[in-house]
């Protein structure tokens, strides 16, 4: 069984060193943001 939270949350990036709200972007860096792809990079 999953849970799923309903309430609004805060996106944070790291950007220039910097972590910042997602939110407080302009229209193309969150655009950009939404085509991100997470990696996985696995150790030996």
């Amino acid at each position: 069984m999953s849970t799923k939270c309903l309430e609004k949350t805060e996106v944070y990036s790291r950007v220039c060193g910097f972590f910042r709200p997602v939110q407080q972007w302009n229209k193309g860096k969150k655009e950009e943001f939404k085509e991100r792809r997470e990696y996985v990079v696995e150790t030996k």
